[in-house]
């Protein structure tokens, strides 16, 4: 099961590349910009709860979209760009396991405990 869901995720990596293909920036933005959803760890500074909650906003794809969507909507592509590199960035953690995380601390995610 888990090999699905790491395929299933590496599709929607390529969804958000294809998405970002289709906006007028240069690629080197999406490389520069893919990391950043991870600078949201900076809450778990001030506690688990805190960090939990700062990362599972930035790493929500329910919230990635409704950002593409509204971006869409209103014809910003800096908006689109938000949603894409949110969408894609939690794609690609939940490709190596990551996901969204509990109050009882970093390592544990609805994928499961992280370096089981």
């Amino acid at each position: 099961m888990k090999t699905i869901l790491k395929v299933e995720e590496a599709a929607l990596f390529i969804l958000g590349i294809y998405l970002f293909s289709r906006l007028s920036f240069e690629w080197w933005w999406f490389l520069v910009l893919i990391l950043a959803p991870d600078l949201s760890m900076v809450g778990y500074l001030f506690g688990n709860k805190s960090g939990a909650f700062f990362y599972n906003v930035f790493h929500h794809k329910g919230i990635a979209l409704l950002i593409y969507a509204l971006g869409c909507y209103f014809s910003i592509e800096i908006i689109q760009l938000t949603g894409i590199i949110l969408f894609s960035h939690s794609a690609m953690d939940r490709i190596f396991g990551y996901g969204l995380k509990y109050e009882s601390g970093f390592k544990y995610t609805h994928l499961g405990e992280i370096g089981k």
